[in-house]
């Protein structure tokens, strides 16, 4: 059986310490835009909900004052 070298041995965990620390980092901003996302998503439903009503206001005005 071979020897391990020590040497590509050490590249090799400070590799994966590195990708470790990259990969933490990615998931802390996966979490962030996932709570932006979320907090955008209500704002939208919110937006929606004010031009439904608007737009039902204007419906009966109109349809109030055309027929008669």
């Amino acid at each position: 059986m071979a020897e391990i070298d020590l040497f590509k041995y050490g590249q090799l965990v400070a590799q994966v310490d590195a990708m470790e620390k990259k990969i933490d980092k990615l998931e802390i901003g996966m979490e962030e835009l996932l709570a932006l996302a979320n907090k955008s998503k209500g704002g939208l439903f919110a937006g929606m909900m004010i031009v439904s009503a608007f737009s039902t206001l204007v419906g009966f005005v109109t349809h109030y004052f055309m027929s008669k």
